[in-house]
């Protein structure tokens, strides 16, 4: 099957070997792009979210049931560079469901599952899902002075990474046809490429990490933590070599300061990512407003800039604007990078677009629940 991309421009003021330089130069241009964006995907080994405060299991496994209520449902969607890549931009979309449940005198165990499936270039994918569970321990706090906790939290996943060899084409089957002055792939024909398996096996993952959270009565709460993925280092090979996925440390905190009596409070939150040569880092903050009448309703929004290593130097990427709706157990929250590094050239600063959905369900027990705001 003859596929006419990319097909030549025909100016008769212009040869025919004049025309097929062009429109090489604009192919491999545009390959190299690719593959760029492929390199900076696949270099930082995980999927981001610019709300990672949305997206609890995902940031700290310390994290799991840590909420105002019983359960707690997250959705979250993410897609990258799709405004110049199209179909083969990058997606992401996780979902993740938690249980919180007393035990002893104000403490609580918390368990949840999550799932993820991350798609670069519309070929490559990674599917990963996890076990998690964590037990939250009550350190201090009464009626009338803040409380503490501490939560330790741990996680058993699986995983397994594939790419679809049909969407894959090689110089082999890349063809100029003179008479029709067109360049055409002709996927029927072998690629003369020798592949392993289409995929990585399944593996198993461990992860762990520490929260230590604080609820003051004025409505002030802070949190810090750390975690740690891929303990083990799973082998994610296609080809039964040793490639073993490395470590994901994650260091991360936020407070809610509320701005007097005001209604107004500030949500400021950073998190630092270290994978293997990776390094990357989102800090800013959301502003938040309710009043009384609105009862369970709030708006938020806010600035974010997230900067990643790029020649053992930290550099901006992306400049991120947030807007979150709070109804009275529905989350609803969505945001935009925009691209402030030297991408922006060829995406007009069209970055990644993200979409995030919290569902609580309120306690039916007499424990006092207590959370910091996220």
């Amino acid at each position: 099957m003859r596929i006419n991309e990319p097909e030549f421009n025909k100016k008769p003021s212009l040869t025919f070997s004049e025309n097929y330089k062009i429109q090489m130069v604009r192919f491999y241009l545009l390959a190299g792009l690719v593959a760029v964006l492929s390199v900076l995907q696949l270099n930082a080994q995980e999927a981001r979210f610019a709300q990672f405060y949305a997206n609890p299991m995902y940031t700290n496994p310390a994290m799991t049931g840590v909420m105002e209520g019983q359960l707690r449902f997250t959705a979250n969607y993410r897609e990258l560079y799709t405004s110049i890549l199209g179909n083969d931009g990058f997606r992401t979309i996780s979902a993740g469901l938690e249980i919180r449940r007393p035990v002893g005198r104000g403490n609580f165990f918390g368990f949840g599952a999550q799932f993820l499936r991350d798609q670069a270039a519309g070929n490559f994918t990674r599917n990963t899902g996890v076990l998690s569970g964590s037990f939250q321990k009550k350190l201090a706090g009464g009626r009338r002075g803040p409380t503490y906790f501490l939560s330790g939290g741990a996680q058993l996943g699986f995983g397994q990474r594939g790419f679809d060899v049909n969407k894959l084409w090689f110089s082999n089957q890349f063809f100029v046809d003179d008479i029709n002055r067109t360049a055409f792939i002709d996927r029927g024909l072998s690629s003369g490429e020798a592949f392993g398996a289409a995929n990585s096996g399944l593996y198993i993952d461990f992860n762990a990490g520490l929260l230590w959270y604080g609820v003051m009565q004025n409505g002030t709460s802070f949190y810090v933590g750390g975690s740690a993925y891929h303990l083990n280092e799973p082998n994610i090979s296609f080809i039964g070599l040793d490639d073993p996925l490395a470590r994901r440390f994650v260091g991360h905190a936020g407070a809610e300061l509320p701005l007097g009596s005001s209604g107004f409070s500030i949500l400021p939150a950073t998190m630092v990512q270290i994978q293997g040569p990776a390094t990357s880092a989102t800090a800013g903050a959301n502003f938040r407003y309710s009043q009384k009448d609105w009862k369970e309703v709030a708006l938020r929004a806010g600035l974010w800039a997230h900067v990643s290593n790029r020649l053992d130097a930290l550099a901006m990427d992306a400049m991120i604007f947030t807007a979150v709706l709070e109804l009275e157990r529905v989350q609803f929250g969505v945001s935009y990078d925009i691209t402030v590094n030297d991408l922006k050239l060829s995406n007009n600063g069209r970055g990644a677009f993200e979409l995030s959905m919290i569902y609580v369900q309120k306690a039916n027990y007499r424990s006092k629940v207590e959370c910091p705001t996220f």
